[in-house]
């Protein structure tokens, strides 16, 4: 397949926005006021009324993500009103949420429904500026309806964990009714969406975490079982009667060897992360006679944006943690920081 040689359009950030300007850590995350303009050819303009920040924000703050140069305005995920609109399908007054892809939508994969593929291929607020702020310029192919059932915060609390786990388990992992699932690290947002997905899919969920609360509240979202996030693997396969069939991780080499101890014969192993650090030593035999997969996984397609839509309007829901204003996003920030969160951290814009 070859790259496309049209035009992406830019996302925008515009008004009072959370902008990146230091690698010092959330301070070096400060609101400023950028300028207003109308939307280009095939862009719609959201009013932002909420938006939720990820790890990848604190990384970024932190000068983890070297190649993303100041200043930037952060956050992936998005909710709000249409302000503005070049594309026959969005009025302004429409209520929407925001696929966080950076892509192309014109290259063959494009075409083809692998957006994870493209060339061009970035998430919103790393690779493009983000959504926290006042008004967002963005790709028409970008936006979809706002669920009903979901209020602002909860809108804007789904997207980037919500589409990266229900890719992880359904497509990467092929994650079926009935069968077992470990979710690592229970605690991040994308680990508590996982919880709700799975559950969502009729499996049964086991978690860890280091903090007894957060094993609780897994438990009150759906979790069967949870387990301190050392050693677990022997009372994982206790309490599963023999291994799981699929480990959900984004720790990295910190748990990765008793997620590996965790699964029952052929089973499978999905990680889109790596927190605990870059490089991770495996058993190389405890990997082929066990039958194992272990798969990678980055974000998702908009197909599986729309499957995780159409599951929310069957009853998955969202979880938040706390809400901030835009002001205090630094406050925010330092929350994540802090790994004080269960669920995820959502700015209020408006």
């Amino acid at each position: 397949m070859t790259p496309s040689t049209g035009t992406q359009i830019a996302v925008l950030s515009q008004g009072r926005a959370a902008v990146y300007e230091e690698p010092i850590g959330p301070a070096g995350v400060r609101v400023r006021e950028r300028p207003r303009t109308e939307p280009a050819e095939g862009a719609v303009a959201i009013a932002i009324r909420a938006a939720s920040i990820n790890h990848l924000d604190l990384f970024m703050a932190h000068g983890l993500q070297r190649d993303v140069k100041p200043p930037r305005v952060i956050a992936a995920d998005g909710a709000g009103v249409v302000a503005a609109s070049t594309s026959p399908e969005w009025r302004p007054g429409d209520e929407v949420v925001v696929y966080p892809v950076v892509c192309d939508w014109e290259c063959e994969w494009c075409l083809a429904g692998e957006n994870v593929r493209c060339p061009r291929f970035g998430v919103i607020g790393e690779h493009s500026d983000g959504t926290a702020c006042e008004l967002l310029h963005v790709d028409a192919r970008n936006v979809f309806r706002k669920p009903k059932a979901l209020s602002w915060a909860e809108a804007a609390a789904f997207p980037l964990t919500f589409l990266t786990a229900w890719r992880m388990l359904t497509t990467r992992a092929r994650l079926r009714a009935g069968e077992k699932v470990l979710v690592v690290g229970a605690s991040a947002g994308v680990a508590v969406a996982a919880i709700r997905i799975a559950r969502h899919l009729g499996a049964r969920v086991f978690a860890t975490s280091r903090s007894e609360d957060k094993r609780q509240k897994a438990l009150e979202i759906g979790a069967e079982a949870v387990f301190e996030s050392s050693d677990f693997s022997r009372p994982v396969r206790e309490a599963s009667g023999g291994g799981v069939d699929v480990v959900f991780e984004h720790v990295g080499p910190a748990t990765l060897p008793e997620s590996m101890r965790s699964v029952a014969m052929g089973g499978r192993i999905v990680t889109c992360g790596s927190t605990s650090g870059v490089k991770a030593e495996i058993m190389m035999p405890r990997l082929f006679w066990g039958q194992m997969d272990l798969l990678g996984s980055t974000m998702g397609n908009v197909g599986e944006f729309k499957a995780v839509l159409e599951a929310i309007d069957h009853g998955l829901d969202p979880v938040v943690d706390e809400r901030y204003p835009l002001s205090d996003v630094q406050a925010a920030l330092a929350r994540l920081d802090a790994a004080e969160q269960f669920g995820k951290v959502v700015l209020s814009v408006s």
